[in-house]
C-alpha cells in the first residue's frame, strides 16, 4: 500500500509541473517565458528550459538577450548528455557571436564533447582523433587560455586510448600466431608514441615477434630474418640505452647469431 500511495503521489506531482509547464509554453509573453527558462535552467531542469529558451529564439534574436540565451541553449543540450547537438551548437556559438567573451570557452566545450563522445578502446576512435585535433588548435589559437592545462591532459588521454586500441591490435596478431604483422603493429605503436612510459618495452616486443617469426620460417629465409631481428637489438641498444629491457634484448641477439651461425655450418657441410 505505501509503495502504491508513493507511485499515486509521484505521478501526480509530475502530472502537476507538466501542466504548469504547458501553461508557460502557452503564455504570449515572451519575456516571461524567458524568465521561467532563466529559473529552470538554474534549477538544472535542462529540459524544460531548453524547450523554453528555444521557443523564445524568434524573439530574441537580434537583441542584447540573444547570446545569453543561445549560450545557456547549448549548456542545456550538453547537461543533458546529449553531446552531438552540444557541438553542434557550440560550433554555431562560436561563429555567430565570434568576439563574445564566452567565445573562448564555446571553442573548449566544442572539443569537449567530442571528448565526451569517445568511445571504448575497442570502437572506432574517429571522435578520439577529432578531440586532439580540436584541443590543439584551441591550444595553438589560445596560448595564454587558463583552459591550456586541461586541454593538454585530454590530449593525453586520447594518446593513451589510441596507444591502448593500436596496442590491442598487435597483441592480437600475436596471439594468433601472425607474428611478422605482430611485429609491424608493435613497431607502429613503439613509433608512434615515442614519448609513451612503455615505448621499450614496445620495441622489444617487436623483437620478440620477429624472433618467432624467423623460428618459424623455412630455412632458406631463417638467416635473413634473424638478421631482421639483430638489426632491431641494436636499434633498441641506441634507443634505450637505460632501459630494464636490455639484457632480454640481448639474449635475442646472442640467440639470433647462434641461428645464423649454425644455419651456415649447416651449408658449409651441405658443400663438403
Amino acid at each position: 500500500m505505501k509503495k502504491v500511495f508513493l507511485y499515486s503521489l509521484l505521478m501526480m506531482i509530475m502530472a502537476s509541473c507538466t501542466t504548469k509547464f504547458a501553461k508557460i509554453q502557452k503564455s504570449k509573453d515572451h519575456q516571461y517565458k524567458l524568465k521561467m527558462a532563466e529559473q529552470f535552467y538554474a534549477k538544472k531542469k535542462y529540459r524544460y528550459a531548453q524547450i523554453l529558451f528555444e521557443e523564445t529564439f524568434p524573439f530574441v534574436k537580434g537583441t542584447s538577450q540573444f547570446e545569453d540565451t543561445y549560450y545557456k541553449f547549448a549548456y542545456c543540450y550538453f547537461y543533458d548528455n546529449d553531446f552531438i547537438n552540444a557541438e553542434n551548437l557550440f560550433k554555431n556559438f562560436v561563429e555567430t557571436f565570434p568576439n563574445s567573451t564566452k567565445s573562448e570557452e564555446c571553442e573548449y566545450m566544442r572539443a569537449y564533447c567530442y571528448y565526451k563522445q569517445s568511445p571504448k578502446v575497442e570502437l572506432d576512435q574517429t571522435n578520439t582523433y577529432k578531440t586532439i585535433g580540436l584541443m590543439q588548435t584551441f591550444i595553438n589559437t589560445h596560448p595564454t587560455s587558463s583552459r591550456i592545462k586541461d586541454a593538454s591532459n585530454i590530449i593525453d588521454l586520447c594518446r593513451e586510448k589510441l596507444e591502448q586500441k593500436d596496442l590491442k591490435s598487435a597483441e592480437l596478431y600475436y596471439s594468433m600466431g601472425f607474428y611478422k604483422s605482430a611485429a609491424i603493429y608493435y613497431g607502429l605503436v613503439s613509433e608512434n608514441y615515442p614519448d609513451s612510459k612503455r615505448a621499450d618495452e614496445y620495441k622489444l616486443l617487436v623483437i620478440k615477434s620477429y624472433f618467432k617469426y624467423a623460428e618459424m620460417s623455412v630455412v632458406s629465409k631463417q638467416e635473413e630474418r634473424f638478421e631482421k631481428v639483430i638489426k632491431e637489438c641494436d636499434d633498441f641498444f641506441e634507443r634505450f640505452q637505460d632501459s630494464k629491457y636490455l639484457a632480454e634484448s640481448e639474449r635475442y641477439k646472442k640467440l639470433s647469431n647462434n641461428y645464423i651461425k649454425k644455419i651456415k655450418n649447416e651449408q658449409i657441410k651441405k658443400t663438403t
